[in-house]
């Protein structure tokens, strides 16, 4: 787990119980950009928020034809630009080809929005791959203030999770990868405990 004052890029964000915002609650975030000074502000991508569109719909605009599996769903990445798309992807067996237009923001994790990679990547689908609709951002001292809220615990990047078969369960696969059992965590959520 990072400090508040070494807080470093690429990292993952885990949401606390406590944040009922609908784009965070219960949300993992793979935070690729953190400048604390100046006016850069921090970026990330949420990596397990299903949407209801599905991958082929969001090509399709594109005049992109998408041969992976119709039901593949697209991310909402975050409320930051929602009409923007990010493809994250796992660079495990990618050609030179495959890789052009493609930068490496993680171990193991890459990502493009160039659309001749995006054409390629449609043509070949890599078994871990999220569109991702939008981005999640933070003015420049805001993302350091959530984190002294404690409404954040910070994780290294692990691909599984990033690209965990059932995106529901990444935030459980992330609070377990510090030893955190996620039912022992109190609830600020009404109801059941349960944030959506």
């Amino acid at each position: 787990m990072s400090g508040l004052d070494d807080l470093e890029t690429p990292s993952l964000l885990i949401a606390m119980p406590q944040v009922l915002d609908p784009f965070f609650a219960r949300a993992v975030v793979l935070l690729a950009a953190h400048e604390e000074g100046g006016e850069g502000g921090s970026l990330g991508f949420v990596v397990n928020r299903p949407s209801q569109l599905k991958v082929d719909e969001v090509l399709r605009e594109l005049d992109i034809e998408w041969l992976g599996g119709s039901q593949a769903p697209a991310f909402v990445g975050g409320p930051v630009q929602p009409e923007v798309g990010t493809v994250l992807l796992s660079l495990d067996g990618l050609t030179g080809v495959e890789a052009d237009g493609i930068t490496r923001i993680a171990p193991g994790v890459g990502a493009t929005q160039n659309i001749l990679a995006l054409r390629t990547l449609a043509r070949r689908a890599p078994e871990r791959m999220r569109l991702l609709l939008g981005h999640a951002g933070w003015a420049p001292g805001q993302l350091m203030q959530e984190l002294t809220r404690s409404d954040w615990l910070t994780a290294p990047v692990e691909a599984s999770i990033v690209f965990s078969p059932d995106p529901v369960d990444a935030w459980s696969a992330a609070l377990a990868s510090l030893g955190i059992d996620p039912g022992a965590l109190p609830s600020w959520a009404s109801g059941d405990g349960a944030s959506n």
